[in-house]
């Protein structure tokens, strides 16, 4: 699938490679600074507003909680973890989703035509317990083929210490593994996968303005933040245009599936896998769903 005229060549043939090889990658300068400083000053002043909030707050598309708070949040001690769909509330984040390099660098993946799936902000603010337990991605918004990539914006430098994103290089090409365990989605692979995955995992770090993208398939989830610095990622995924859902999406917003390059082709293409359905959460984040499911 050939790149239209408009869209820029933004990755070299071995970083196409790695992609493919690897199942991640990441993209140096993925915003700019003045990028950069606008999302952060909006963030800083979500942080400023949930410090009058003693548990979930606002409201989505769907009447879920907009903004998730860590359990021990306080005026004092801010611990705001996740925002739902920030690019109905903000502009500067919309107008990020809407173009930015990493964009430019799915279409030279997965093809010239994407629609947009949905967008979060996962923060861990400093001394917070907040972490990921390893999942897949695919298995939360099934859909008709597997061209899903995931695109995290670093808006805070990414070390070692604050909780950074483990993957594990080259799971992509492996099976989607069950996210459910006795009759709950956990949003988990079982402790047995988990095992696996926390051996050949690699931790993934990167400057501010930087990004990764990760394959719908790839195995990954990241530690508590134990550090004095913040870490805080904007997460957007985008699909093929002709990748239809095959579920209800979990963080449905009035921008879901909007073309976002390329065309609309009216056409549907369907690949070969299998995968139980996700059930639709009804908390305020991701971060609850796990931990419901321990």
């Amino acid at each position: 699938r050939l790149m239209t005229e408009t869209q820029k060549q933004v990755l070299d043939r071995e970083q196409v490679d790695r992609y493919e090889r690897d199942g991640y990658l990441l993209l140096e300068d993925a915003l700019s600074p003045w990028q950069l400083a606008r999302l952060d000053a909006v963030f800083e002043a979500w942080v400023e507003e949930s410090r009058s909030h003693d548990g979930p707050y606002g409201e989505t598309f769907d009447g879920r909680p907009r903004f998730d708070v860590e359990p021990g949040h306080c005026a004092e001690r801010p611990a705001l973890r996740r925002v739902a769909s920030p690019i109905e509330v903000s502009d500067a984040y919309l107008e990020v989703m809407r173009a930015n390099p990493a964009l430019d660098a799915v279409a030279q993946l997965i093809g010239p035509n994407l629609r947009f799936r949905e967008s979060k902000v996962n923060s861990k603010l400093p001394g917070t317990a907040t972490h990921l337990k390893f999942h897949q991605d695919l298995p939360f918004g099934p859909l008709t083929n597997e061209d899903l990539i995931t695109v995290l914006f670093h808006l805070d430098e990414v070390t070692a210490e604050n909780g950074p994103l483990e993957v594990v290089p080259g799971s992509h090409r492996g099976p989607l593994y069950e996210h459910w365990h006795d009759g709950v989605f956990t949003g988990a692979v079982s402790p047995e996968v988990e095992a696996m995955a926390k051996e050949g995992a690699v931790t993934c770090c990167g400057a501010a303005g930087s990004a990764y993208l990760l394959d719908a398939r790839l195995l990954h989830g990241s530690a508590p933040n134990l550090s004095s610095a913040p870490r805080t990622l904007f997460i957007v995924q985008y699909h093929a245009e002709d990748a239809y859902p095959l579920a209800p999406n979990h963080l449905p917003s009035r921008f879901d599936g909007d073309v976002v390059a390329g065309v609309a082709t009216n056409r549907v293409r369907c690949s070969d896998y299998e995968v139980a359905l996700p059930e639709m959460p009804t908390a305020a984040s991701f971060f609850a769903v796990q931990a419901a499911g321990k």
